[in-house]
């Protein structure tokens, strides 16, 4: 992948603060190129795990077209987004992760994306719980893993200069 510098390098993110902002983000969206070589973005619930990023999906639709035609991917989570109308600005921050999705189709892989995800958005039920919950869905989703291969944050002026 072509590195593209930040241009306003003093506001870029490090690596610990773009994966705090993977970490706690509930939702992004995934930008892909699909088979007519048309854009396609879709927001997505996601969990950012073991340095990778997992979503789940239907077995079929233009995501997953659009991830057989061209498995390159970007995934954007915006961590903070304050709109200060009287300074006619945003404090922000934000992480774009660059790479390549797959889907999954190793059981134990799948097993082990699909509980994180589960375990990200319903903490507090029981693993008895999950299990049940997966056994019941496991023939109607897909699991895909995007591997980023590059990532760039970046926060506002404002925040940079905390």
């Amino acid at each position: 992948m072509t590195e593209h510098p930040m241009r306003r390098k003093r506001q870029a993110l490090d690596g610990p603060a773009m994966e705090e902002i993977l970490r706690s983000g509930t939702a992004g969206t995934l930008a892909l190129i699909d088979e007519e070589g048309l854009p396609y973005a879709v927001p997505l619930s996601y969990v950012y795990w073991q340095g990778k990023l997992y979503f789940h999906c239907a077995k079929e639709g233009h995501k997953i077209q659009a991830v057989r035609a061209n498995p390159v991917a970007s995934f954007c989570v915006v961590g903070q987004d304050r709109v200060i109308p009287e300074r006619y600005t945003t404090h922000y921050r934000s992480v774009v992760a660059c790479g390549t999705i797959r889907i999954l189709e190793d059981e134990g892989q799948i097993d082990a994306a699909i509980r994180a995800l589960g375990r990200r958005y319903a903490p507090d039920q029981t693993e008895e719980a999950l299990q049940q919950e997966i056994d019941k869905e496991r023939g109607r989703f897909l699991v895909l893993e995007l591997t980023p291969e590059r990532m760039t944050g970046k926060q506002s002026r404002e925040l940079a200069a905390l």
